[in-house]
């Protein structure tokens, strides 16, 4: 088991880098006695996760929640990795075009999710952008040190599209319109492993508790003092992380997705590791970063990459439309600045319902 468990009295401060965005998770934990912080630590999906309980627990105890959240991430990732050959998504990928493929009932919940933020994002997230992210040079294989011709780019479009996907219900399979087709759920799998961890803690009665995989978060309840959960958003900054902002949030999942740490300098240009899954570009615009406040991380992480692509201008409107708790970043000569939907400003407090 790679998970790790440890007790603290004192401040807990967890910093992370991130791709595109960093964050903080800070908790104050009581000094009087009247509680243990526990966090679990391991790793998971190519990142660490930990998990911080908001009240004392049985060390025993402990050892059993943590036995069962690593069964369930090996479970996870023996069906969304694209790393493990063997994984339920691999054999998707690996299939011929039009070969019915069973699909998991887990693994159609995040199909699911990534269908509908695809549709309501008018195709700004899209679950099949992974050739054209390797394409580019932010995959696995080897970066190109030339431009994609506009004839390459065209190719892989051809077969990008979460309509070249279909589901039948029953059974229950998927199969693809094109043998080159390939899925990478790195957009939305973190979130939905930490939504089912959540799930997981409840089912054990606890109640109070804070979940993060690889910067995607989920807190409940309260913290062992009865605060808030502390979150800090790191400002937009390529080589230096710095905290930008600490919010106070409950029962809440948070998600970001940024542009400005990972890229790729070619022919004396800069190009960000975010491809626009509708024209097969990177993004040009000065949006740095987003971060979604849902209720599900799964949709908060999905959401992130979405409104990334949609810009400072649509992706703004389309988180009002669909009320969605949003904060945007764009640069600035002296700093950033950061404009936050109506509903980011009613879950931090700054806004009236």
């Amino acid at each position: 088991m790679n998970s790790e468990i440890s007790g603290n009295r004192s401040v807990w401060l967890h910093k992370l880098r991130l791709t595109g965005v960093g964050i903080l998770l800070g908790a104050l934990a009581a000094c009087s006695g009247e509680g243990v912080e526990r966090v679990i630590r391991g790793s998971t999906m190519g990142t660490t996760y930990a998990i911080k309980f908001g009240r004392g627990l049985h060390a025993v105890e402990s050892q059993r929640i943590a036995a069962e959240v690593e069964t369930l991430l090996v479970s996870i990732n023996r069906s969304m990795s694209t790393y493990d050959p063997a994984s339920e998504l691999s054999q998707f990928n690996a299939a011929d075009g039009g070969q019915w493929i069973a699909l998991s009932t887990e693994l159609a919940q995040v199909l699911e999710i990534a269908r509908v933020v695809h549709e309501q994002s008018a195709g700004a997230f899209d679950v099949t952008i992974g050739p054209l992210v390797n394409l580019w040079g932010f995959g696995p294989t080897s970066a190109p040190t030339s431009l994609p011709t506009p004839a390459a780019v065209s190719a892989r479009l051809a077969y990008t599209g979460i309509d070249q996907i279909d589901v039948r219900v029953e059974p229950l399979a998927w199969r693809k319109t094109h043998s080159d087709v390939y899925v990478d759920l790195s957009a939305i799998a973190k979130g939905y492993a930490v939504d089912r961890i959540s799930d997981l803690l409840r089912q054990q009665g606890v109640d109070d508790f804070m979940v993060e995989i690889g910067g995607e978060i989920r807190v409940s309840g309260r913290r062992v003092d009865g605060g808030l959960w502390h979150i800090g958003l790191d400002k937009p900054t390529v080589d230096i992380a710095e905290i930008a902002r600490v919010i106070e949030v409950t029962d809440i999942a948070m998600a970001s997705s940024g542009n400005y740490r990972n890229f790729r300098v070619i022919d004396g240009q800069r190009y960000g590791h975010t491809i626009d899954p509708r024209n097969g570009y990177p993004l040009r615009h000065d949006l740095a970063a987003v971060t979604v406040l849902h209720e599900s991380a799964a949709w908060a992480d999905a959401w992130a990459t979405a409104l990334l692509v949609l810009g400072p201008v649509r992706g703004v409107e389309v988180a009002e439309e669909h009320r969605l708790g949003a904060l945007f970043t764009m640069p600035t000569k002296a700093s950033e600045a950061q404009v936050e939907t109506q509903e980011f400003r009613v879950i931090v407090g700054d806004s009236d319902p």
